[in-house]
């Protein structure tokens, strides 16, 4: 089992931040691996409580289903693996902290823990480079959504 973590700063506020990460019906549109996702169920909220996704990883198409946790929302995003092909475990969060009133430092971690063998050295630059993906993708959307809504005259 491995652990990948990254930190990135967004210009925009923890609340932004959080409302395009938990969007996920969205992700195909500006989340470079995700290709498809399908909202399985929804807690009495209407916030989408188990979800799949089917992604490129690891040179293939893989399938797995995260639980979400909107226990520390708008603060975190966290999840856990709860079906997958090629992964037995696939739990991480985002964590929305905010540096003043326009930026927020993202940190983001996952725990990847594969249910096929693979060398050691692609597994790790497999992470890092999802990690790395996760937050680039995130900060270009935000900060897009937020630059398209600031330059709307008002």
């Amino acid at each position: 089992m491995e652990n990948a973590r990254e930190k990135m700063v967004i210009g925009a506020t923890p609340d932004q931040c959080y409302a395009v990460a938990a969007s996920f019906e969205e992700y195909p549109a500006w989340a470079q691996d995700i290709k498809e996702v399908v909202i399985v169920a929804r807690d009495s909220k209407g916030r989408p409580v188990a979800v799949t996704f089917r992604a490129g990883a690891f040179g293939r198409t893989t399938s797995y289903t995260l639980r979400y946790d909107y226990s520390e929302a708008p603060k975190v995003l966290s999840w856990v693996q709860i079906g997958g092909d090629i992964t037995s475990k696939l739990d991480g969060s985002y964590v929305f902290e905010s540096d003043d009133l326009n930026q927020t430092q993202v940190t983001y971690e996952l725990t990847v823990e594969l249910a096929v063998p693979i060398p050691g050295f692609v597994k790790r630059r497999a992470e890092v480079r999802i990690v790395h993906a996760a937050l680039r993708d995130l900060k270009e959307r935000v900060e897009s959504v937020m630059g398209a809504k600031s330059a709307v005259p008002k």
